[in-house]
């Protein structure tokens, strides 16, 4: 399966030079479609680990496995978005990835758009920033939505775009992980950057997977 999204797509990259090569990494992404965590990492010169919510390690049918597989083959961290305990407890093995100087990737949304518009951020990115102290490089996808529509399980020839976008600079807006109102505004910030690159409407409250 990952052979025949290669060989279905054209990928274009843009702002690679804002991606840091080496040491910790945060990349803050739109979601618009499941292959958005096969096209980030093939943007990105260094490996990438993913939060996913824990449906797609037990998915069914020639594409539930194989995202089961990718997910569990790239080590990449489950949430339980059900299970607000669990979900905030999943922080933690994120905020491990990036103090040992390797690249996470984060959807703030918290679940693929429904409609193409870009949706509130959660929080949890603001904390993994402001707790990691890592950059973080504001990300747009666009077209993978068109790879796999919902309903198919055979990628369709599709051309994809991954923008970067420069670091967001957190320091003059919040410092505090542990206060909501300074992770609200750094999230709020961060949306903004991931909106301004990909150019989609946004939606002041928080998507419905």
């Amino acid at each position: 399966m990952y052979e025949l999204v290669k060989k279905a797509v054209r990928l274009r990259v843009e702002g690679a030079e804002h991606v840091p090569v080496s040491g910790p990494l945060l990349l803050a992404s739109n979601h618009l479609s499941i292959t958005d965590s096969t096209f980030l990492p093939m943007a990105v010169a260094r490996h990438v680990t993913f939060m996913a919510k824990a449906e797609y390690f037990t998915g069914q049918g020639p594409l539930g496995r194989f995202v089961s597989w990718f997910m569990s083959r790239d080590g990449q961290v489950a949430v339980d978005r059900d299970d607000k305990r669990a979900a905030v407890a999943s922080l933690e093995p994120c905020l491990a990835v990036l103090r040992r100087g390797d690249a996470f990737a984060i959807y703030p949304e918290g679940t693929r758009s429904p409609d193409g518009r870009l949706y509130r951020g959660r929080t949890g990115v603001a904390w993994l920033a402001l707790k990691s102290g890592a950059p973080v490089v504001p990300v747009a996808m666009f077209g993978t939505e068109r790879v796999l529509p919902p309903g198919s399980v055979i990628p369709r020839p599709a051309r994809v775009r991954v923008v970067f976008g420069k670091p967001v600079q957190l320091a003059p807006i919040a410092t505090d992980p542990d206060s909501a109102r300074e992770r609200r505004a750094a999230t709020d910030a961060i949306m903004t950057a991931i909106g301004e690159l990909s150019g989609q409407e946004y939606v002041p409250r928080y998507a419905r997977s």
